[in-house]
């Protein structure tokens, strides 16, 4: 449950509460990608928000992967690259 708290800014631990703030932004292929990689555990683990307006709404899909890092950008490059790998092989089939 930490993890969600953590994720969504529901917990406590001195950090503000509120959404985790993108890192770094980009666009592939008409999507765009936000790595927004959030303390865990002492170190940066890897997470980004994928979206793309389909048929008039924006839809989203977060990706979170276990991969820590002591070094924030060392996680924003490994986030945007899953994320960038996920659009390639599933394309909108993410937001189903």
């Amino acid at each position: 449950m930490s993890l969600l708290k953590r994720l969504f800014g529901l917990g406590g631990g001195g950090e503000e509460p509120g959404e985790p703030k993108p890192a770094a932004e980009t666009e592939h292929k008409g999507f765009r990608i936000q790595a927004m990689p959030f303390k865990e555990g002492g170190q940066f683990q890897t997470c980004a928000l994928i979206s793309k307006e389909v048929d008039g709404e924006v839809k989203e899909h977060r990706l979170i992967r276990a991969d820590r890092f002591a070094a924030l950008d060392d996680a924003v490059d490994v986030s945007l690259r899953k994320a960038k790998q996920m659009i390639d092989e599933q394309g909108e089939r993410l937001f189903g």
